[in-house]
């Protein structure tokens, strides 16, 4: 399980010549950076006088993403054993799922422009980047999934919701983003 395998073991296999981790397990390990770059921004905006007035938001939010950071952690393992077990449905359900938290944490961004610490808010827009990156990778293996499934109602559901949640991901990232940029250059 790679969730206790020190980063380089991890990035070692990642970079051999062997058929799991591989794009899905990358992916979810990106977004488990994200999350963890929402709990880092919030647990440094936590107890200071200046967001004083935020605080049981924040808290909500460092629950979120603590949980989503578990989640993503847990599917780096869950998309080399769907990989691994040659069942089609389990190679489709982890991207699925992923695609689906991503969208979950990067609602966690905007709060966070106004009720974060201004000295991390680069952070905030890395996780928002990181939350889309992570989108968009795990619909190419929900794509590249749907092309063996032979199941033409169910891959178009399934192509319906991503593409709503692409176009709200894209939205919420350029938003957050631009926000920022205003910050940071005054």
């Amino acid at each position: 399980m790679y969730k206790y395998t020190p980063i380089d073991k991890y990035l070692d296999d990642l970079s051999a010549k062997l058929p799991a981790p591989g794009g899905g397990s990358a992916a979810a390990l990106n977004a488990a950076m994200a999350a963890s770059l929402i709990s880092m921004v919030v647990n440094f905006t936590l107890g200071k006088p200046k967001y004083a007035k935020y605080e049981s938001q924040l808290k909500g939010i460092l629950e979120k993403s603590e949980r989503l950071r578990k989640e993503f952690l847990n599917m780096v393992d869950l998309d080399v054993a769907a990989y691994k077990s040659k069942n089609i449905r389990d190679a489709l359900d982890v991207p699925f799922m992923l695609a689906r938290l991503c969208y979950e944490g990067i609602k966690l961004c905007p709060p966070l422009v106004k009720k974060g610490n201004v000295n991390l808010i680069s952070d905030v827009a890395v996780a928002a980047i990181f939350f889309e990156s992570a989108f968009a990778s795990a619909c190419f293996n929900v794509e590249i999934n749907l092309k063996s499934l032979n199941d033409n109602k169910l891959s178009a559901s399934i192509r319906k919701e991503l593409a709503h949640k692409r176009e709200l991901i894209n939205k919420v990232r350029q938003k957050t983003e631009e926000a920022i940029g205003k910050i940071i250059r005054g």
